[in-house]
């Protein structure tokens, strides 16, 4: 929850001047008041936009709720969900995280489907069994097919804007985890999938990470307010 028409203004315009032609995806997810906005700037560069939620209703009587085809119309092609946030400050289970996946798809847009645990849990253990639940309850209601319509984030929630970070090896070990789960789904879209590691990647731990194996990527936060540190990380991945 970040930004007003002018900062925003700001720091599109900055990602755009500073991205090198043929690089890296990038996307940005925006609070939905300013996906008009991202549409109006960034189309035509090769920055995408998409929205940080979205209902798993398709319409109707649910006030305050954005369905996927007012997203769709202002362009969108990437919807986060399941994030950490979202889990913990709106009690989203994994069955809903699962019925946003599908209606997603239907929709057209591309989800990045969140998992991750908290301190507590890594400590007693818990850390495969935990986004293994995540992932399979999303994995469960798609078809085999769908697979390689996901993108995944990894988000360790001990990580997230504390400062901390798992080690690269750390966070390798649980994108292993991940990738083989989408195997045991569809083994031939499970190499495709771009698993991204959410917990506070920045210009100088990025490299280090995206040279795992399977770390295609990052679901960038803080270090996504401010388009030079936004920009290193995208170079990182180039």
């Amino acid at each position: 929850m970040n930004g007003n028409r002018t900062a925003n203004s700001v720091l599109l315009s900055g990602i755009v001047a500073g991205l090198t032609p043929a690089g890296a995806d990038c996307a940005v997810c925006a609070p939905a008041p300013y996906l008009a906005q991202c549409e109006a700037e960034l189309s035509g560069t090769p920055v995408a936009w998409g929205a940080q939620d979205m209902s798993a209703q398709a319409g109707g009587a649910y006030t305050g709720e954005v369905a996927a085809d007012m997203l769709r119309d202002f362009a969108c092609r990437y919807v986060i969900l399941g994030h950490s946030e979202r889990r913990a400050y709106h009690a989203e289970s994994d069955a809903l995280v699962a019925q946003k996946t599908v209606a997603a798809l239907a929709a057209g847009l591309t989800p990045i489907v969140c998992v991750g645990e908290t301190l507590a849990q890594r400590e007693a253990g818990q850390t495969d069994a935990v986004v293994g639940a995540q992932l399979g309850a999303v994995l469960d209601a798609i078809a085999d097919a769908d697979v390689a319509k996901l993108v995944l984030a990894y988000e360790p929630v001990w990580a997230i804007g504390t400062g901390k970070t798992a080690t690269p090896q750390m966070a390798q070990d649980v994108h292993g985890v991940l990738r083989a789960q989408l195997a045991q789904k569809n083994e031939a879209a499970a190499a495709g999938v771009q698993i991204l590691y959410g917990g506070s990647m920045k210009p100088d731990n990025a490299k280090e990470l995206m040279a795992m194996p399977d770390i295609d990527g990052g679901l960038i936060g803080g270090a996504a307010l401010k388009a030079a540190d936004f920009l290193a990380i995208i170079h990182a991945a180039n």
